[in-house]
């Protein structure tokens, strides 16, 4: 069994003697480089928010062990290889996609290439467009419904749409959601400070709390909030009123410093407002 041979395998671990060879040093660096991007591609996929519920499955497994909790056990033992395979169904879409992305990509490049991390994840000017264009829509009461992307990627919706892939600015916004007009119809999807897809499907939320005064429209924008960690704004095209969407929850009638406030959420500039004001400032003036 799966768990007598990691038991046997703990004990004897202590009684070895390791002789360290040039293989074992390039099989350590292999296995380290595929550690790292299976941790990269679960952080940009809905993986990232089953983590929690596995990481405490996990810790019960191995308390179980420590106390020689039999029953339970037997329970892991024989449902093990289920979860396993339920786990590939429910991530198959992940799993395929992440294959595909391996072909795509060349080897070597992937292994002395890495992720660079940045700060700042869009520009001011960017949020300064977006609460631009969704009051003047909401003035004449054009609806729209725009996704902001966080850690998390949106791919499999983006490719639900029609590829853009253009600068933000609020007249770009407001012509893509214009009545009439190809493009108007679903959600665009925004990656930085670029608009990459519009016409993208999102997922309903079945959450029975939201009004039942509010559309399809909001309910998309609960919906993706609840299985990404994006960030929604949605106009609505009965009142003009707009409202965001963050963590499964819905914040209505926000006014422009509102929807500011809510923005800045996930602009990441915090830390680097703070590093400079530290650098050139000195202490603040609320800081002890």
């Amino acid at each position: 069994m799966i768990l007598e041979r990691f038991r046997s395998f703990l004990e004897t671990l202590s009684l070895r003697s390791f002789n360290i060879r040039w293989q074992d040093i390039v099989e350590v660096i292999i296995i380290s480089f595929l550690l790292y991007q299976i941790m990269a591609w679960i952080k940009h996929t809905k993986v990232w928010l089953l983590m929690k519920g596995i990481i405490i499955i996990i810790a019960f497994i191995v308390l179980a062990l420590l106390f020689k909790m039999h029953t339970i056990i037997w329970i892991v033992e024989h449902v093990l290889s289920l979860a396993v395979t339920a786990v590939i169904v429910i991530l198959q879409p992940e799993l395929r996609h992440a294959l595909e992305e391996l072909g795509r990509k060349s080897f070597v490049t992937n292994l002395i290439t890495f992720e660079k991390a940045t700060d700042e994840r869009f520009s001011d000017k960017t949020v300064n467009d977006l609460v631009k264009a969704s009051f003047e829509m909401g003035k004449v009461k054009t609806g729209a419904l725009m996704v902001i992307e966080q850690n998390v990627l949106l791919t499999e919706y983006e490719r639900t749409g029609i590829e853009v892939d253009g600068l933000i600015s609020s007249q770009l916004l407001i012509n893509i959601f214009e009545h009439n007009t190809p493009l108007h119809d679903g959600a665009v999807i925004i990656r930085g400070n670029r608009v990459v897809s519009a016409t993208c499907y999102l997922p309903l939320s079945d959450n029975m709390e939201i009004s039942k005064e509010l559309g399809t429209r909001h309910r998309a924008g609960v919906g993706i909030s609840e299985v990404t960690d994006a960030l929604t704004i949605i106009v609505s095209e009965e009142t003009g009123h707009v409202s965001v969407t963050y963590e499964g929850k819905l914040y209505r009638n926000l006014d422009a410093n509102g929807l500011r406030e809510k923005i800045g959420m996930i602009q990441n500039k915090e830390v680097e407002d703070n590093k400079k004001r530290r650098l050139w400032k000195g202490r603040a003036k609320d800081e002890k």
